[in-house]
């Protein structure tokens, strides 16, 4: 994500409750996958698991980019 959508994300948290939700779900996600990726080796269902976490992060994240645009 470029630096002036995030700077945009954070200037319409306080506005916007879907943005709000949707930008705090896609730094969850980022966290979780972060720490699976850390992880190193991982076992049939963690890759099946961090497959979907990537999926519902990518879905979240095409969400918000359609959300901001109309603030641009």
């Amino acid at each position: 994500m470029e630096a002036k959508d995030v700077d945009l994300i954070r200037t319409l948290v306080g506005q916007d409750a879907e943005i709000k939700g949707l930008w705090d779900q896609h730094l969850d996600l980022k966290k979780i996958i972060d720490r699976f990726e850390k992880k190193g080796l991982l076992n049939e269902t963690e890759v099946l698991e961090l497959k979907e976490l990537k999926k519902k992060k990518l879905s979240g994240k095409t969400k918000l980019h359609l959300l901001i645009e109309k603030y641009k």
